[in-house]
């Protein structure tokens, strides 16, 4: 029987997230993905995931905001959680001027309504080699309209909402944690990621060179073996 691992999206992703992935490991691990509950409230979305966790004890990788969740639910229900890996997300809070940002952009919604995601924001979360990959674009521009303004602005709140977790991670010193993120991913908190870096034994922090966020889609090959190696409790 294969090894299951339940898989957390991000912003406005679903389960197309994981379509390139799903080729190179799907001999090994049995992939499950779970939608992000439709609510801003944490407590709320980690209850309702843990309903849908038919194993004791699981292998839990979240992607960005999906990170953050698996963060929250890894702390809050430790004796539910065998692995945790963590991509291209952190579990910090966010800063009062991203906060006055993202508010500012609901109320924009709200006056303009709801616009497709630009073919030049998608882009921008791109590496340049993946830049000219039109079926990625539109996959990561169909995943943003097909969820639509309702998931958005929950989820926006949702990202508001975060509160840091540092700490309360790095106590849990015997839960196996693996974080993987690009260099220059100008959506991530490297402040954040530094202070996991350093002599943690349950924790292993591996990054690649380069600017994607879109992990998952862009290079699911390197992240096969990430995945790997975190199941197998491989020390970089």
């Amino acid at each position: 029987m294969k090894e299951k691992i339940y898989l957390l999206p991000g912003l406005m992703c679903d389960k197309r997230l994981w379509e390139r992935l799903i080729p190179f490991v799907e001999n090994q691990y049995e992939l499950i993905h779970v939608d992000i509950p439709l609510t801003s409230n944490f407590d709320e979305i980690i209850n309702s995931i843990d309903t849908l966790f038919e194993d004791e004890k699981v292998n839990l990788l979240g992607f960005s905001l999906g990170a953050y969740i698996a963060s929250y639910y890894a702390i809050k229900y430790p004796h539910r959680v065998k692995k945790l890996f963590l991509v291209a997300g952190t579990p910090s809070a966010m800063t009062q001027e991203e906060i006055i940002k993202r508010n500012n952009m609901l109320e924009l919604m709200d006056t303009l309504g709801f616009n497709a995601i630009s073919h030049k924001k998608v882009v921008s979360l791109l590496e340049e080699i993946n830049q000219n990959d039109k079926k990625l674009i539109q996959l990561i521009q169909d995943m943003y309209v097909d969820l639509g303004e309702t998931v958005y602005k929950a989820q926006i709140q949702t990202v508001n909402n975060r509160i840091s977790l540092e700490q309360q991670l790095l106590n849990l010193k015997e839960l196996p944690i693996r974080f993987f993120y690009s260099t220059e991913d100008r959506l991530l908190n490297y402040d954040s990621l530094m202070k996991f870096q350093g002599k943690h034994t349950h924790i292993t922090t591996v990054s690649r060179e380069g600017t994607s966020h879109m992990i998952p889609l862009e290079f699911p090959e390197l992240l096969k073996d990430e995945i790997k190696k975190w199941m197998e409790h491989v020390k970089d």
